[in-house]
């Protein structure tokens, strides 16, 4: 079948792949690094509790037969081990079965986190990593040139990321349809960027701007990756350059590290390196591509009618493997930013004047004083949760109570989460939390007292606890 292979796109597949790689790298070690406080046999939302009350059917996972943090940890250190051989090309050095069954044991093995990680794992971009691995899997390597099937698909899952992201925001928020969600944006998002502060003191006129070219590139430029070259690589281009506007302004995860490799796989490189000459695939190759695509375009059906639905949900899966999946971000944006400042204190007896330690954590804003860190690509999924727990206490229930125990108890896999923990020496009586307004400084306090936040306290979070 000759209409089956398109070897043009040779070079963009190898970019593509070599970035999914890396993204599958930062997602296993992520899980390596962290899951012990969170998800652990001691964490806060332990796996174990979890498998009692789910079925493989419901959440299918390596740890139904087996769970144990070091089970666990080999899981993500393997991860991390054959992403990185796929980053540095050994899937080119194998044969094409061999290289399919690599990129379904990283996809396989994900899986098993994602579908055990309950709260911490809610997140679009996991479900994103998911699909788009999924989909790696039918890609192939060097023994054959790149399947046009499952580049057509992988360009339905990049029009659905962007489409539905520009959706959400025109049926959501008043402030997107007139232009002014960036005016409190860059402030209010989940965790700033370095430049996060710099974004914000743009001059309006320029946020408008912002908006407006964010509808361009998420409602129009998306349709043009269905056109012929080289439509298609400009519409791709510019999908590139507003991913990277978000990296600098924000810490987004993986998403847009992901996204971008999604458009790159769309741009035609061959007049950049002119393609080498492939062999013809095998027959069951063919087969095998051809019924998987089928099964995803029948798949496609739920996500395509939420695109379509005045009550669109906002990355959402639709079958327990993440096989096809809505998307979206920002329907609505917050016009002011509330923290979570966590406290303690190894005073016994509390009074009017007793002295609160505050913890630091490493990326949401805490010390006022802190510029914001980057991060992204990495996770810090604890710092996620706590913005959103700043946003309604509902969000924190199942977790919040677990996490101020272990600081109580000193766990150190929970104080390694953090960025300073007030009490090296033992751990304190009570903690408490409290609620604060935090908003970015203008100029003028910025260069009068240092800090890039100012606060106002609200309320108590958490009143002051401590152990039984």
């Amino acid at each position: 079948m000759e209409w089956f292979t398109d070897g043009d796109y040779w070079l963009s597949r190898l970019i593509f792949q070599r970035a999914l790689a890396g993204v599958y790298l930062i997602a296993f070690l992520t899980a390596a690094l962290q899951f012990r406080a969170l998800i652990g046999e001691r964490g806060m939302l332990p796996v174990p509790d979890y498998l009692r009350h789910t079925s493989p059917r419901q959440m299918p996972s390596l740890f139904h037969l087996h769970y144990s943090d070091r089970f666990f940890a080999a899981v993500a250190w393997t991860g991390c081990a054959l992403a990185a051989a796929l980053a540095a090309g050994a899937a080119d050095d194998v044969p094409l079965w061999a290289a399919m069954a690599w990129w379904a044991a990283l996809w396989a093995l994900y899986l098993s986190i994602v579908n055990v990680g309950q709260t911490w794992y809610g997140f679009g971009w996991e479900s994103l990593l998911l699909e788009t691995g999924f989909l790696a899997v039918f890609l192939g390597n060097e023994r054959t040139a790149p399947p046009v099937l499952v580049l057509w698909l992988l360009r339905w899952v990049l029009f659905r990321v962007e489409f539905g992201a520009g959706l959400i925001k025109i049926r959501g928020d008043q402030c997107w349809r007139d232009l002014t969600c960036l005016y409190y944006h860059h402030e209010t998002q989940p965790m700033p960027g370095p430049l996060s502060w710099f974004f914000h003191r743009m001059p309006r006129p320029l946020h408008r701007v912002e908006a407006a070219a964010n509808h361009v590139t998420q409602l129009l430029v998306p349709v043009l990756l269905f056109t012929p070259q080289p439509v298609a690589s400009a519409a791709a281009g510019l999908m590139v350059l507003t991913q990277l506007w978000l990296v600098l302004s924000g810490n987004f995860s993986w998403l847009n590290w992901l996204t971008i490799a999604l458009a790159l796989c769309a741009v035609d490189f061959s007049a950049l390196a002119a393609p080498p000459s492939l062999p013809r695939p095998p027959l069951w190759y063919e087969a095998v591509v051809i019924a998987v695509a089928a099964g995803v375009l029948l798949l496609s059906y739920r996500p395509a009618r939420n695109l379509l639905s005045r009550h669109q949900a906002m990355n959402r899966s639709f079958d327990p493997f993440h096989l096809v999946n809505a998307y979206g971000a920002f329907g609505s944006v917050g016009r002011i930013r509330f923290e979570v400042v966590v406290e303690g204190t190894d005073e016994r007896v509390l009074h009017e004047g007793t002295v609160w330690r505050e913890y630091g954590f490493k990326g949401k804003p805490t010390d006022v004083r802190r510029l914001p860190r980057q991060y992204a690509p990495y996770h810090l999924r604890l710092d996620w949760m706590m913005w959103f727990a700043a946003l309604s206490p509902a969000y924190a229930r199942p977790w919040f109570g677990p996490f101020a125990a272990r600081l109580l108890d000193g766990d150190r896999d929970t104080l390694r989460l953090l960025a300073r923990n007030p009490f090296p020496d033992a751990p304190p009586v009570y903690v408490r939390a409290r609620l604060f307004h935090y908003r970015f400084t203008t100029w003028r306090e910025l260069r009068t007292t240092g800090a890039w936040w100012h606060r106002t306290y609200v309320r108590d979070f958490l009143r002051p606890t401590r152990l039984r």
